[in-house]
């Protein structure tokens, strides 16, 4: 799924930027996310009942790759990662399993208000893309076993403002939510080769709502 999304993705942009290049913008940002996980079917985890997996909040990271097609509209490729965790949590005290990376690869249209050489530019943007989850190391006391990684189709909507220093440099501030479909009740999702899977409980969608600044770069 997500090489088919990433060959969509880059014909959108590649083609937006042969139709009319009317200038390239490029930005660095960081930020925090905060995030949702997803009910699961009640069961037991070492002794202990546990019917949620949830996404832990943490620091991000993206960078932005766009092209206007005229002064206000943009095609954008975004990817973006989230440093986070995986922990089950229910009646009993919340139990870490996994360290988690979070990756976003987005393609957005993006609208800027103003013109090209506006010193304040808010902006507005919507699009599709992947997102992949990316376990690292098992918390799990007594588990060898890893996470199977997972990518889902996702979508992001979001807004800010720039600041343009000079007509090549300027500042970015911005919020962005990311939802990403998980599956209905009877899909499983994330199975660990010890514990078995979780399957997907009343939950179907994981959340992210980040809030990042950086530096915008335009040529």
């Amino acid at each position: 799924m997500s090489g088919r999304i990433g060959v969509i993705i880059a014909g959108f942009i590649l083609t937006a930027a042969t139709v009319s290049a009317q200038g390239v913008e490029v930005s660095g940002n960081v930020g925090y996310s905060l995030s949702e996980g997803v009910g699961t079917s009640r069961g037991p985890l070492l002794g202990q009942t546990f019917d949620r997996l949830n996404i832990v909040s943490g620091g991000t990271f993206n960078f932005t790759f766009g092209v206007f097609l005229n002064e206000q509209m943009e095609v954008e490729f975004l990817y973006g990662q989230q440093s986070s965790r995986l922990d089950a949590e229910g009646n009993a005290p919340t139990l870490q399993v996994s360290e988690l990376k979070v990756q976003h690869y987005m393609g957005n249209l993006v609208y800027n208000a103003g013109t090209h050489d506006s010193r304040v530019r808010p902006y507005f943007f919507g699009g599709f893309g992947a997102t992949n989850f990316a376990f690292g190391q098992n918390l799990l006391t007594g588990s060898t076993g890893s996470i199977q990684n997972d990518t889902q189709l996702s979508t992001n909507w979001g807004g800010g403002v720039k600041f343009m220093f000079s007509q090549s440099l300027g500042a970015k501030f911005g919020v962005r939510w990311t939802p990403t479909y998980m599956g209905s009740s009877t899909d499983g999702i994330w199975c660990d080769p010890f514990y078995g899977c979780w399957p997907i409980g009343q939950h179907h969608t994981v959340n992210q709502f980040e809030t990042a600044g950086g530096i915008v770069l335009k040529f």
